[in-house]
């Protein structure tokens, strides 16, 4: 296993009456310290995976290892190395947000339990200081939560989930319903509690752009995984560039004949044509064989959330 924290071995899980399985042989690695991102549109088996990762499903077969722990025999062991940031909030809107701490470390056992924050340990008090100021909230940790915004909700989240220093942090969704801002913010904190203290992060999201920076991709479709790889691996199997182009109105068949004499693959969204091409050479001779005025011209690399796209429409048709 090296230097994987998950290592997921031919995983299966199937329910009663369904006549196909949920997860259908998923096998992956991740690594110590890196951010993973497990991707996949709903339905595909992606929450059901990461249920099983977090203990809280029952495979129906297959192998996982946490932290080098057999899933199947260390199911404590495994809960105590895992934080998890769930996609919807999981805190008492009537407690402020050291209480919202202070229950979860109690009911982790991580501390003996004080009605007074004042009465708590000083590592305790420490431990509660560093992360708050680590992602901002330090002076809001003694508001009440229902006067949070859903940004400090989310870094109350986190704070939380990092008291007992886990080793992976599970985040499912966790900007859902922020609002561009916030999510970028909350990234920052992620980043720094990563680089601060060298935990891995499982992330699934349906923010592409958010997986942009992720060392490690998985793409999970119909319970199986599609694709797999760095982002620059991913969007290169789909091919990593394209040309956009148009012209006026009367004269769109007469550029699309043009362009299928290119022999390049080629779609048309929105009155446009794009062409997807290997690099900048074929770009230039592709150009250069266009007779018809063109109106809109322009030369971009594939996103990430452009080969998503594609993989996920691709095996739909499969």
């Amino acid at each position: 296993m090296d230097n994987n924290v998950i290592v997921v071995e031919n995983l299966k899980k199937s329910y009663k009456k369904a006549d196909k399985n949920a997860v259908d042989g998923v096998s992956f690695q991740v690594k110590k310290g890196e951010l993973f991102a497990f991707l996949g549109p709903n339905g595909a088996g992606k929450t059901t995976t990461i249920s099983i990762l977090t203990t809280t499903l029952a495979k129906t077969s297959g192998k996982v290892f946490i932290n080098k722990m057999e899933l199947d025999k260390n199911q404590s062991a495994i809960r105590s190395k895992i934080g998890i940031i769930f996609q919807n909030p999981s805190l008492d809107p009537n407690l402020t947000g050291e209480e919202n701490i202070r229950f979860h470390s109690v009911l982790y056992g991580l501390y003996s339990f004080s009605p007074m924050y004042r009465f708590m340990s000083e590592d305790y008090k420490k431990k509660v200081a560093n992360l708050a100021k680590l992602v901002g909230l330090e002076t809001d940790i003694f508001q009440p939560t229902k006067k949070y915004s859903g940004g400090m909700k989310r870094k109350l989240e986190i704070i939380r989930s990092m008291m007992h220093s886990p080793e992976i942090l599970f985040l499912d969704e966790p900007t859902v319903g922020l609002d561009p801002e916030s999510r970028r913010n909350l990234w920052e904190y992620l980043e720094g509690i990563r680089k601060e203290t060298g935990v891995t992060m499982f992330l699934t999201t349906h923010y592409l752009d958010e997986a942009e920076d992720a060392e490690h991709i998985c793409i999970i479709n119909k319970g199986k995984l599609v694709a797999d790889g760095t982002p620059d691996e991913i969007k290169s199997s789909v091919t990593g560039e394209f040309i956009i182009m148009k012209t006026v109105p009367e004269k769109m068949k007469e550029l699309q004949t043009e362009i299928e004499r290119t022999g390049v693959r080629y779609e048309e969204e929105n009155n446009l044509f794009k062409l997807y091409i290997s690099g900048g050479e074929q770009a230039q001779d592709i150009i250069r064989n266009i007779k018809v005025k063109l109106t809109f011209l322009d030369m971009k690399r594939i996103t990430l959330e452009d080969a998503y796209l594609k993989i996920i429409k691709e095996e739909l048709l499969t």
